[in-house]
C-alpha cells in the first residue's frame, strides 16, 4: 500500500453528482480491465472495442500499457515494486474516468493478483464497476505471435524479468470475463465484452431509457 505523504489536505466535494454526469452521457461509468500475457490480444481487443463503442455513440477511453509508460509512468521500470506502482496509478486514473461516467478500457499485463485486487478495491470503495477481463492465451501461442519480438529477446537473455519467461503471471481466479483468444476470433472477443456490458446495464442508465 502506498503511504500518504502529503499532509494538511482535505477532499473537496463538487456540486455535480455521479448520477448527473451519467444522465448527461446516457451510460454508466465503469472500468474494463484487460489482463493477460504479452501478445495475448489485450490491446487488440481494447482497440476494436473502443472503436465499436464509439461508433455506437458511447463515451469511452482506452489506457494502454506502453502508452502510459511513455508519459505518466515513464519513471517506472519492471521490478515487482515498479509494476505495483504502475498498476496503482492506472487503477486511480481508471477510477477517475469511470467516476466521470466514461467506460475506461485498461489494457495491462498486470501479472500479479494482489496488484489487480488493489485496482478493484479502489473502484469498489468508490462504488464503481470494475470488470476484470482475463485474456486467456497459452504461452506457446503468445510466443508464436510475438509481434514486438519481446519473447525472442527474453529467451535470448536480452530482457530480464519478462512475464511468462523468467517472471510469473498469476492468472485471475474469479474474473468477470474470460476471453480465450486461442479459440475466439477478434469479432467474437469484442462481442463477449459488449454482451457483458449490456447485461450489467453499463451501456444505458435508467434515466436514458425511461
Amino acid at each position: 500500500m502506498t503511504k500518504q505523504i502529503a499532509t494538511n489536505i482535505t477532499w473537496h466535494e463538487g456540486e455535480v453528482s455521479r448520477e448527473e454526469r451519467e444522465k448527461n452521457l446516457g451510460q454508466k461509468g465503469a472500468t474494463v480491465w484487460f489482463t493477460g500475457l504479452s501478445a495475448s490480444g489485450k490491446s487488440t481487443i481494447a482497440v476494436a472495442l473502443e472503436q465499436v463503442l464509439t461508433q455506437q455513440g458511447f463515451h469511452v477511453y482506452r489506457l494502454d500499457g506502453d502508452n502510459v509508460r511513455m508519459g505518466m509512468n515513464k519513471n517506472l521500470g519492471f521490478s515487482a515494486e515498479d509494476r505495483a506502482e504502475n498498476i496503482r496509478r492506472i487503477g486511480e486514473v481508471s477510477k477517475l474516468f469511470a467516476d466521470a461516467g466514461m467506460i475506461c478500457l485498461s489494457s495491462f499485463i498486470s501479472p500479479y493478483i494482489a496488484d489487480r485486487d488493489q485496482a478493484r478495491k479502489i473502484h469498489e470503495e468508490a462504488g464503481l464497476p470494475f470488470i476484470e477481463a482475463y485474456v486467456d492465451c497459452s504461452l506457446a501461442e503468445a510466443e508464436k505471435r510475438d509481434p514486438k519480438g519481446l519473447y525472442k529477446k527474453a529467451r535470448a537473455g536480452e530482457i530480464k524479468g519478462f512475464t511468462g519467461i523468467d517472471d510469473p503471471y498469476e492468472a485471475p481466479e474469479n474474473a468477470e470475463l474470460c476471453i480465450k483468444t486461442d479459440e475466439l476470433s477478434l469479432q467474437d472477443s469484442v462481442k463477449a465484452v459488449l454482451v457483458y456490458l449490456e447485461e450489467q446495464g453499463i451501456l444505458a442508465t435508467e434515466s436514458a431509457t425511461a
